[in-house]
C-alpha cells in the first residue's frame, strides 16, 4: 500500500470494503462497549412527544440502559420533567450537558432559563447550554439570544456556558461565539448529503470550521449521527451498515484525537418523523423499546 493510499484510509476511517457484515457488527459492538464520551438523551417513549410530561421512572429506566456506555449525557430542556434527567444522570455517576430549549415563546423561554439556573445551582449541571439551533430556526434574534446567554453566565460563575447550533453558525455570528465559554457545534454530514465514504473527513472539516471560529475556545460536537433506515438525502444513504460504519468511525476519531462528541442519539423516537421525514425515527443506538439495534 502506498503512502497516499494509507493517508487516505486514515482520513476516511476504517476500510470497510475489506470487512464482512459480521466483522462490521463486531467492530460496532466493540466501539459501543469501549464506551463513548457522550450521548444525546432521547427522552420520549413511543406515543410521547415534546409537551408531554416525563416521569422519573421512565428516565431512570432509560439512563440505566445507556449508563454503562457513556461518561456524559446531554439533555435538551429543563421543564416538563426534563429537569429530572440531569438529576438522575448524576445519581448514576454521569456528567451532564444540560440545555435550556429556547424558541419563539417568551414565557416558555423564561421557564427554561429559570430551570437551567436552578439545576446548575443545585449541582446537577456540568456544562450549561443556552438554546439549541434557535438561530438556525430563526426563532430568536442574535440580540435576544445574547441576553439569555449573558444572564445564565452571570447567574452561574464557574460553570461553562455555551450555545448549541450548526457548526457554521459560529462563524456567521461572532457576537455569540465571543460570549460562549465553549463552542457547542452540531455536525451532520448526513444532512448535507454527504456520501458515507467521505462522511468522516467531512465531519472533521465541520469540526475545524467551528474550531477556527472559536479562536482557541474548546469545541464540543454536541450532535452527530446517521439514521439506520429511511429515504436518501442526496448522496447520504440510511442503512444499518452505514449507521454502524459512521458510529465506529466517529468513536475511533473521538478516542484517537481526544474530541468530545455527544452521539445522536440514544433511542429511536418516532415523533421526529414530522420534522425530519421518515429518517427522523431511526437515529438511536437502541430502538424505541430500548433494545440495542444491532
Amino acid at each position: 500500500m502506498s503512502y497516499r493510499e494509507n493517508k487516505q484510509l486514515s482520513l476516511t476511517g476504517i476500510n470497510f470494503s475489506t470487512k464482512s457484515p459480521n466483522e462490521i457488527h463486531q467492530l460496532f459492538r466493540k466501539a459501543l462497549e469501549d464506551g463513548m464520551h457522550g450521548l444525546c438523551y432521547s427522552a420520549y417513549e413511543e406515543g410521547q412527544k415534546p409537551g408531554d410530561i416525563l416521569n422519573k421512572q421512565q428516565i431512570m429506566q432509560r439512563i440505566a440502559v445507556i449508563a454503562p456506555y457513556t461518561k456524559w449525557i446531554r439533555s435538551f430542556s429543563c421543564i416538563e420533567g426534563n429537569e429530572l434527567i440531569p438529576q438522575v444522570a448524576h445519581d448514576y455517576g454521569l456528567k451532564t450537558l444540560a440545555g435550556a430549549w429556547l424558541g419563539a415563546d417568551q414565557d416558555l423561554n423564561e421557564k427554561e432559563i429559570i430551570g437551567l439556573i436552578s439545576l446548575a445551582r443545585n449541582g446537577y449541571v456540568d456544562i450549561a447550554a443556552v438554546g439549541n439551533e434557535v438561530l438556525y430556526r430563526n426563532e430568536l434574534s442574535v440580540e435576544e439570544l445574547l441576553e439569555y446567554i449573558l444572564r445564565v453566565k452571570e447567574a452561574l460563575p464557574g460553570i461553562p456556558v455555551g450555545y448549541v447550533d450548526a457548526y457554521y453558525e459560529f462563524s456567521a455570528h461572532p457576537q455569540i461565539t465571543e460570549v460562549c465559554d465553549v463552542i457547542l457545534a452540531n455536525c451532520y454530514p448526513f444532512w448535507e448529503g454527504c456520501h458515507m465514504d467521505y462522511s468522516l473527513v467531512y465531519m472533521k472539516q465541520m469540526f475545524h470550521y467551528a474550531k477556527h471560529a472559536g479562536n482557541g475556545k474548546k469545541v464540543i460536537i454536541t450532535e452527530t449521527g446517521w439514521p439506520s433506515q429511511g429515504t436518501n438525502y442526496g448522496a447520504a444513504q440510511p442503512s444499518e451498515e452505514n449507521f454502524m460504519r459512521y458510529f465506529i468511525n466517529t468513536q475511533k476519531w473521538s478516542a484517537e484525537e481526544d474530541i468530545d462528541i455527544f452521539y445522536f442519539s440514544s433511542f429511536d423516537e418516532s415523533w421526529k418523523v414530522g420534522t425530519e421525514g421518515d429518517v427522523g425515527a431511526y437515529w438511536g443506538l437502541w430502538d424505541s423499546k430500548a433494545k440495542l439495534k444491532f
